[in-house]
Formats: C-alpha cells, structure tokens, sequence
C-alpha cells in the first residue's frame, strides 16, 4: 500500500531534518583535532586525517617512520603515491594522527547498516567519514557533510565509523532505523 502524500511529506521533512542533525554532527567531529593521548614509535601503523580542503572527513593508512619534535611525525601512505609513484611521505601534526581502528568483524561490516548510521566509505585511497542516507537495491547511500557528495556505495567498501577517544575506540550512538518505514 503506498503511502499517502500527507505521510510522504511528513516523512521527507524529518528525513531533511535528520540529514541537517547528522551533517553538523560530523562536521563538528571530522573538524576536531585527534586526541593526543598516544605517542607513536617507528613503524607503527596509523590513520592519519587529512585536514586540507577537500579532504577534511578522510582518514588515510600510514606507517610511522619518526618522530619530528615534540608534536609532529614523518608517516609514509600505504596508498597515497607521490608524482614517482613511490608512497608518499610527510611530515603531519599529533592532532593529525590516531591508531588503526581495530578490524570489525562480518556481523559490523556487511548488510547490517541503518539509515543515518555514521560510516566510513573506502574511496579514493581513504577512508572517507559520512552517514547513511538511504538505501536502494544492494548499495548504501551515504552522504559526506564535508563535500556535499551524496554517492552509492555496496556494502563491502563500508565500515562503522569509530572515534578514538581517552585511549580508546568508541562506536557513536546509532542513530539509524530501518529502511522499510511505510
């Protein structure tokens, strides 16, 4: 039975609602500082957020290789390259630089994502940090406050997004419900 226009309007202004209420949340996280709360040895491997325009909300792999004064690293990419294509190296701040996020296994990876769940996306050599914001077929649609980019993605290339935090990993609240709302 399909859903009466009065219904379907209602429910696109909650939907618009909650897409404003997710995107200030990431924004807001993906704009903070990392905790500094780990100091990094050589060859530890890292998530390094990028805080260039246009890559603000991504999180790239790296491998410590030293440290640089009190408050900066020398990081090499494992999947970011240099005009040579050799791993591109660089010097990144503390705030700049967390842990790896622990593997998450098949029952937090796979089909059990919500509509307004925080997630990471794979894309572009990074980790890419934005939300479920609808669902069709097999393939998520996540929307990346920090671009405006609203793309599909199959669910294998998601994860869980994670905030490292007072020595830890912690899972934001789920703010998802499912999909099947009529």
């Amino acid at each position: 039975m399909a859903p009466s226009n009065a219904a379907a309007n209602n429910y696109e202004q909650y939907h618009q609602s909650r897409m404003e209420m997710m995107s200030k949340a990431i924004k807001a996280i993906a704009f903070k500082k990392q905790e500094t709360t780990k100091v990094f040895q050589k060859g530890d491997e890292v998530e390094v957020a990028r805080q260039e325009y246009g890559f603000i909300g991504s999180y790239y792999t790296a491998t410590i290789i030293s440290s640089v004064g009190a408050y900066h690293y020398r990081v090499k990419y494992h999947t970011l390259s240099n005009e040579e294509y050799a791993p591109l190296k660089d010097v990144v701040t503390a705030t700049e630089v967390r842990p790896l996020q622990p593997h998450q296994h098949e029952f937090m990876r796979g089909d059990n994502f919500c509509l307004y769940d925080m997630v990471d996306v794979f894309s572009k050599d990074g980790w890419w940090f934005g939300f479920i914001s609808g669902k069709i077929g097999q393939e998520y649609y996540v929307y990346f406050p920090t671009t405006g980019n609203n793309i599909a993605f199959p669910p294998r290339m998601l994860r869980f997004h994670q905030e490292w935090s007072n020595g830890k990993w912690i899972f934001p609240p789920r703010q998802g419900q499912i999909f099947d709302l009529y």
